[in-house]
């Protein structure tokens, strides 16, 4: 008795339909279709007509029905109602239209909302706690009817500032703080409802039904108006109603009086205490209607119930089970997939780190072997720099002492210092210099320009950068390094590379040695008296011929050429052709001499 008494506390509501005439009763009736940013809904105007005239029926003192409201428009509704909700006795306010749920907050979206980022949110729409602010004045029930749980267009659209910000389907779960509130949602929390095929929603053609039933308490009414849409939409839309209020039953329309007499039914309170029960839908209210009422009926079907419960309940933790599996599952996957990438980054470190010590010994070595190259460098121009030294010193002592018995004097200790010389050195470098080709002269003990330049040219055929002005021991080391000639063979005109040795070109009778040391057919021509034209003669012995024909008389009428150039031949001179051998000696330019008696 004590758990029924509990659940009838808990549901029933304090107001008798008999003082219904005496209660102020006013409603504000919402209905949002034509929206700006998102395709329009065609039902929301033709529910609020529908619901408004229902409430103008159940006989409520005042009524505003307002549709396709801006965000400016609600609020202000909103703000008048609220005023005359203070001198009400019952507040009820109904809207058909988009929802959204931002946070756990819901919020009811005008027709010129945009709603772009999650933050537009709390800027362009009207927050429920709006409504609920507005319904607070009313002195005995607080009601809040919303059909605007679809299936929103913005939810899917918008963008969150915040990655984590959550953003869901259809209405949160909401639990009035006030008493005597109740708040109805066309679909559970979390759920959408539909719109319907024909002219009125599934929620609003039956809270029209159910709701103006003389006498019908009001959770009741909505218990039914549950029944009817989860019939209509194939058990897809469940309608639920969140709330408290006091313990008397209240309806929209005033019961008739109460049959009397034997056609009274007894199972009228059975009945009623059943329908409580499945308002309250729970196990605890299935077990104490079962303790009320242990056997008929209605106790067959609470049983019902509770296996109904039963089932929905393992469904539910089969659900979670499998959801855990898969959560599980997931991170196994993520950890071995993290597990990798770090052994990756593990094996590419390590080769980093081989790969840096690697470089760093090859550094090392480098440094030492320039090191040892430089310290080598230094004690021999150091050994030279000595020796020039002890030369000089020896040199300035021998010639200050005019005594002769210096000669007598015996031979100085052969010092420790390296056994070649400075000019020593530079033998060796000009030795090498000549082995691979670089040099033609002799061994000096000076190290001249002609050496310089012909290190110079060492280090352009062999690719050193050795300094040319001195005669260094790295030098020497790196010309000795290379087995072969280095630089090329090069020969004066008249003579020819072979091998390494440069050999004289000889030319067969009538031929003569040209300007490219290739051998060119004499051009023999007969003497002319016509006068020719000067011409440049490039025989590289038309000088010495031009001496010898410069001491020859010359006859008149005729022309004769040398490296100066051609002029007459003088008178008393004629000219007469030279012999093959003496040609052979003097060129081109000496074939025809001048001959004077």
């Amino acid at each position: 008795m004590g758990a029924f008494r509990w659940i009838t506390l808990f549901f029933s509501i304090w107001l008798m339909c008999g003082s219904a005439q005496a209660e102020r009763r006013i409603a504000l009736v919402m209905g949002n279709s034509a929206y700006k940013s998102v395709p329009k809904l065609s039902n929301p105007a033709n529910d609020a007509a529908l619901v408004g005239g229902m409430f103008k029926k159940a006989g409520f003192d005042w009524i505003d029905v307002r549709t396709d409201l801006n965000a400016s428009e609600m609020r202000k509704a909103l703000r008048d109602f609220g005023g005359r909700a203070r001198d009400a006795e019952v507040a009820v306010i109904y809207y058909a239209g988009h929802g959204i749920e931002l946070d756990g907050t819901n919020y009811l979206i005008p027709i010129d909302a945009n709603l772009e980022t999650d933050s537009d949110v709390l800027d362009e729409t009207v927050g429920l706690d709006r409504a609920l602010f507005a319904v607070e004045p009313a002195k005995q029930l607080r009601l809040i009817i919303l059909d605007a749980c679809r299936d929103n267009p913005f939810a899917r659209s918008i963008k969150r500032t915040v990655a984590v910000r959550a953003i869901g389907r259809g209405l949160a779960k909401i639990e009035p703080t006030s008493p005597n509130t109740m708040i109805a949602f066309a679909a559970k929390a979390g759920s959408t409802a539909s719109d319907g095929d024909s002219k009125n929603s599934p929620f609003a053609a039956a809270l029209v039904e159910r709701l103006p039933t003389p006498g019908l308490d009001l959770r009741k009414a909505f218990g039914f108006v549950r029944d009817d849409v989860l019939k209509n939409t194939n058990y897809k839309q469940e309608p639920y109603v969140y709330g408290s209020l006091g313990g008397d039953d209240v309806s929209l329309v005033a019961a008739k009086p109460a049959a009397t007499g034997p056609q009274a039914n007894p199972d009228d309170a059975v009945r009623r205490n059943y329908e409580l029960a499945l308002q309250l839908g729970t196990r605890d209210g299935w077990t104490a209607f079962l303790s009320r009422y242990a056997d008929g009926f209605y106790a067959d079907l609470a049983k019902g119930q509770l296996n109904k419960i039963a089932a929905e309940e393992a469904r539910a933790a089969a659900v979670d089970k499998a959801r855990q599996a898969e959560d599980e599952k997931a991170r196994l996957a993520a950890d071995r997939a993290k597990k990798v990438e770090q052994d990756k980054a593990a094996a590419a470190a390590k080769a980093a780190e081989d790969a840096r010590l690697a470089a760093e010994k090859a550094k090392q070595i480098e440094e030492t072997k320039v090191a040892a190259a430089e310290q080598r460098r230094k004690e021999t121009e150091a050994a030279v720099a000595k020796a020039l030294a002890d030369k000089q010193a020896a040199e300035k002592k021998v010639g200050s002492e005019a005594d002769q018995k210096v000669a007598a004097l015996p031979s100085p200790t052969p010092s420790s210092e390296p056994a070649q010389s400075p000019q020593d050195l530079v033998k060796s470098v000009q030795s090498e210099l000549r082995r691979v080709g670089c040099l033609a002269d002799a061994e000096s003990i000076e190290w001249s320009a002609k050496s310089q330049r012909s290190l110079t040219l060492f280090n352009k055929y062999a690719g050193t950068k050795l300094d040319s002005t001195l005669a260094s021991f790295d030098a020497l080391e790196a010309i000795k390094a290379r087995p072969g000639r280095v630089c090329p063979l090069l020969c004066d005109h008249g003579f020819r590379a072979d091998g390494d040795h440069c050999s004289k070109i000889t030319c067969r009778a009538g031929y003569e040695i040209g300007d490219d040391n290739s051998c060119e057919k004499i051009d023999v021509k007969k003497p002319t008296a016509k006068r020719e034209q000067p011409r440049v003669n490039t025989d590289r012995q038309a000088p010495a011929r031009a001496a010898s024909e410069a001491s020859t008389p010359k006859a008149s009428g005729q022309i004769v050429c040398n490296a100066a150039g051609c002029r007459p031949v003088q008178k008393g001179c004629h000219l007469e052709t030279a012999s093959t051998a003496a040609m052979g000696s003097m060129g081109a330019a000496g074939r025809n001499r001048e001959v004077c008696n």
